[in-house]
């Protein structure tokens, strides 16, 4: 199965835990059947190469989403990167582009195109398999997966088949309805439109080169920030006449707010947090080593982070964006390929963070020109390199660099240091990269 997931998009729905660089999918809330904590982006990937390990992923994401991919699935994983956000039909195209040209994948395979962040069972990824063999087979040169309805959202578009049967052709595409529009669509055996879809590759490059200028895939990249904004469904989808559409009743949930998030949780606290007896259905996450203590609450989630607090009723907190874009969006934690780090102070001249790196991981050989910096390491082993000098570091060393001086650290075990960065003119875009010394 050739499967792209779309990981495109941000935002701070589940602020403070989500921002423009970490996105709901990558936060990690849900325990795998090790007890570890897990991303949806962790869960999806898993739950596709369980049930078809021979599965071909490629990831549709934007660049700066790059670094969260690698240190959460692995450096390996196909990529297929956005240049900038041109919604969703162009970031199809341009996977598709990359299957074809750069993986080389013959025009007669079937692709399925998912988003990375719902909520599922094992059933979905097995109905997957299922839409691949549907574009397979040919019947139709776009088929959907449409999920049954549970209830009359106002939240999802839906689809509205010619028949009940298992696989029928789509009479019509509705958009998001009021509750009672809803309950008729539903009454007609109407299906949620999850925007989860399969055809030929073919298909798809054909319908890409008519509607959008470009060569192949390093042409389609080249210009990609030209191209225009239009998703899959307006630009293709709602067009095609052979399209058909495959009914799905397992598990399925959007989780775009704190509220359905809080729904698929499976213990009410994470973190270093507490309640007392007297709150009912209160959840608390956790992200700062202090502790968070809730009494008496119902109805309540608790979000805390370096990047701030939310303490909000569960419906309410379905309308934070706008409160959340308020704030000044600075990046208090981030997680890269090689570890992780924390802003723990930020002063006019200063910034502080704690940085974890993973055993036998390195960072960029890199300088800065407007700043000077300082390791501490705290925990751990591993190697510097500093203008082409390498020495071993251990828990207790101290490293200095001035500014335009090229320095980068290699763990040997996981290794934790506290940097201290001194300058009038800190910015993470002070940064020059260099080819990691022989």
């Amino acid at each position: 199965m050739n499967l792209i997931l779309l990981s495109g998009g941000s935002g701070k729905r589940l602020w403070p835990l989500s921002n423009n660089i970490r996105s709901k999918q990558f936060i990690k809330l849900f325990r795998n059947e090790n007890g570890e904590y897990e991303s949806m982006v962790q869960r999806m990937y898993a739950g596709i190469k369980k049930v078809d390990p021979g599965a071909d992923i490629t990831i549709a994401a934007g660049r700066q989403q790059l670094s969260l991919i690698h240190n959460q699935l692995d450096t390996s994983v196909d990529i297929s990167v956005e240049p900038a956000r041109r919604d969703t039909f162009a970031a199809i195209v341009l996977a598709c582009t990359y299957l074809h040209d750069v993986k080389k994948i013959s025009e007669d395979e079937p692709v399925v195109i998912c988003p990375v962040d719902p909520y599922v069972d094992s059933s979905y990824f097995k109905a997957l398999m299922q839409l691949s063999d549907l574009a397979d087979a040919g019947t139709a040169s776009l088929n959907l997966l449409g999920i049954e309805p549970t209830y009359p959202s106002e939240k999802y578009g839906y689809i509205i088949p010619q028949t009940k049967d298992e696989v029928s052709a789509v009479s019509m595409f509705r958009e998001k309805p009021d509750v009672k529009t809803a309950e008729q669509y539903i009454a007609q055996g109407a299906l949620w439109n999850a925007g989860v879809f399969a055809f030929r590759l073919s298909w798809i490059l054909e319908k890409g080169h008519e509607l959008l200028d470009f060569t192949d895939y390093y042409d389609l990249y080249a210009k990609y920030e030209t191209v225009e904004k239009i998703s899959f469904d307006y630009a293709v989808a709602e067009k095609e006449p052979s399209i058909q559409v495959m009914r799905y009743r397992g598990d399925w949930k959007d989780l775009g707010t704190w509220n359905t998030f809080t729904e698929a949780m499976d213990s009410p606290l994470i973190g270093n947090a507490f309640m007392d007896e007297a709150c009912r259905n209160v959840h608390v996450i956790n992200a700062l080593d202090m502790p968070v203590l809730v009494m008496g609450l119902q109805n309540t989630v608790v979000a805390a982070s370096p990047s701030g607090i939310l303490v909000a009723d569960k419906e309410q907190s379905s309308y934070l964006k706008p409160y959340a874009e308020r704030f000044e969006d600075k990046v208090m934690f981030a997680e890269k390929s090689w570890g992780s780090y924390e802003v723990i102070d930020a002063d006019d001249e200063s910034l502080t963070i704690k940085i974890t790196l993973k055993p036998g991981s390195r960072m960029n050989y890199h300088s800065h020109e407007h700043r000077d910096e300082m390791w501490t390491v705290i925990a751990g082993s591993g190697r510097t390199v500093v203008d082409g000098m390498v020495q071993p570091v251990k828990a207790g060393d101290v490293v200095t660099m001035q500014a335009g001086c090229c320095h980068a650290v290699e763990a040997e075990t996981e290794l934790k240091i506290i940097e201290v960065q001194l300058g009038k003119d800190i910015d993470v875009r002070d940064k020059i990269k260099y080819s990691w010394p022989e």
